[in-house]
């Protein structure tokens, strides 16, 4: 699949929307926020009648991943539901609940501030209580945090908690292998049937690594801990249904090859960057046809570096997975038009779809490189850096996917028609884009860190024309020595350095404030919504 840059010209009309006057509701204005996307029927023609088959009861499970998701995050999902305005019944259905996710402030009266630690931990329950807690269960990923009969905090493993909804998952995936015609396909919905009622994802998540020969995929459980907020612990549940796009996997399969050598390309000292990427790593290019889940909430995901688990992505490895009609629609709906908004003309020119793409996969492959276990017995970056470590993991991840796509267009190892400028320009235009998610959840905050970053060693400038000029050569020094810098702080895992970087480069400054505005008032979406195709 070619992706083509749109037209300024329609870009620009895309942007003058018609109306003086908007007379609706404060939740109804919030829509605008997102600009929605059909997601067509999918095309099955060579699809099985069993694999169909399969494909329901795949979006069957990923249904009941979406009403775990609501109990996580927001409680009972029949308040949102019920509720009469339409506008604000409409957006709730987007945010999973009051809270919008771009500033995190409720947009229905009665309802306060965002809990940091949504459903997983008592409202009540303080820092010191948790610490006192002598049961280490309570650091997985897996448990929820509730009070006994006596008030006393306990752990509730969330196959306990969630288990009629978690039952549900584990018959529709019993039912898929039984009817699937690949073994691979089997062994893995029966092993992800055993990790969502013990918990434990190891074997389903090598079992997943080994189901290559599948032209569907679903993953689905809790692997994001993006919504804690509090510790960074609790993983929320989701699901992505998908179909593989053979002709572009086969196309970034030769990346998985090159691993080791691109783990040498990053920045910074080897002590900083030690980790050695299992070799049974692939590639997968997809059309997502179905989100469930924290997936759906919010701002869409249109890359995944799947699993998570240090011990199998040392062992065997990762699967990276594009999803190539979200992020060409992403593209053409969110970033293209913050480059013709905010870039100078003769820059405009370098906003391109393909580099868009490649910085997407290297920034999903950059998740399974660099560094996993501190130099210096801390145990894991995750560990070592706690509530931290996610935020500096996304900047690391979009700095270094950057920087290998550079590489590889400087060294002409990428067959797609770009330059450096197009990598760096699109690359640019994304990170101001994403700043408009706020500096209170960690993609935003990422954004902005990386912005005040390259902002202050002269990456680029803001003209008098409230335009930007980027200057190439500046920009490529400091996303090398951004990446070498945060590679440097997860591996010596050094929490104090890691929370001081992050505090003095998240903030909106005045300059980032104007552009965002300025974003607003020409209505160009900061995300998008999904609507489905029967």
């Amino acid at each position: 699949m070619v992706f083509k840059k749109l037209t300024f010209a329609m870009a620009l009309a895309a942007l003058l929307l018609t109306g003086c006057t908007d007379h609706r509701t404060h939740a109804g204005r919030l829509m605008d926020n997102y600009a929605e996307v059909v997601i067509p029927a999918p095309d099955l023609s060579d699809i099985t009648d069993n694999g169909k088959e399969v494909l329901n009861l795949y979006r069957f499970a990923a249904d009941e991943a979406d009403n775990i998701y609501w109990k996580q995050y927001f409680g009972d999902k029949s308040l949102m539901t019920s509720l009469t305005d339409p506008d604000e019944k409409a957006y709730a259905m987007i945010n999973y609940g009051p809270w919008d996710r771009i500033d995190d402030k409720a947009f229905i009266e009665g309802y306060g501030t965002k809990p940091a630690g949504m459903q997983f931990y008592p409202a009540d329950m303080t820092d010191e209580e948790f610490q006192a807690l002598d049961n280490p269960d309570k650091n997985s990923h897996f448990t929820l945090i509730r009070r006994d009969e006596n008030g006393a905090l306990q752990t509730v493993w969330y196959h306990d908690a969630y288990a009629e909804h978690i039952d549900k998952i584990a018959s529709y995936l019993t039912a898929a292998a039984d009817i699937t015609i690949k073994p691979s396909v089997r062994a893995y919905l029966l092993a992800k049937v055993e990790g969502l009622r013990t918990d434990d994802y190891y074997a389903s998540d090598k079992a997943w690594l080994d189901m290559t020969d599948s032209k569907m995929d679903l993953v689905i459980g809790p692997n994001e801990t993006i919504d804690d907020e509090r510790y960074g612990l609790k993983a929320s549940y989701g699901a992505y249904v998908l179909l593989k796009n053979l002709e572009r996997t086969e196309e970034l399969s030769r990346f998985c090859a090159m691993l080791p050598e691109l783990q040498q390309m990053l920045p910074g000292e080897e002590q900083y960057r030690n980790f050695v990427p299992g070799t049974e790593s692939n590639i997968f290019s997809c059309n997502v046809i179905y989100y469930g889940g924290y997936t759906n909430a919010g701002f869409k995901v249109i890359a995944i570096n799947f699993p998570y688990d240090t011990r199998v992505q040392e062992e065997f490895g990762t699967r990276t997975i594009l999803f190539d009609n979200i992020i060409r629609d992403k593209f053409n709906r969110t970033v293209f038009p913050v480059g013709v908004q905010l870039f100078e003309g003769e820059q405009q020119a370098h906003m391109d779809a393909n580099a868009f793409y490649w910085n997407i996969v290297f920034r999903e492959v950059s998740k399974g490189l660099g560094v996993k276990e501190t130099i210096n017995g801390k145990g894991t970056v995750v560990q070592a850096l706690g509530n931290e470590a996610l935020t500096l993991e996304k900047v690391k991840s979009n700095v270094l996917g950057a920087w290998l796509t550079l590489r590889l267009v400087e060294s002409h190892k990428i067959a797609a028609l770009i330059l450096g400028e197009d990598v760096l320009t699109t690359f640019v235009a994304n990170v101001i884009r994403s700043t408009r998610f706020g500096n209170t959840e960690a993609t935003g905050r990422a954004n902005c860190i990386i912005y005040n970053y390259l902002l202050e060693n002269g990456a680029f400038q803001r003209m008098e024309s409230g335009r930007y000029h980027i200057d190439y050569a500046r920009t490529r020094k400091a996303i090398e020595q951004l990446g070498a810098e945060i590679l440097k702080i997860q591996a010596t895992g050094d929490v104090d350095a890691a929370r001081a970087f992050n505090d003095r480069y998240s903030v909106i400054g005045p300059t980032l404030k104007a552009d965002i505005v300025a974003l607003e008032l020409e209505k160009v979406p900061v995300d998008i919504r999904f609507t489905y195709e029967k």
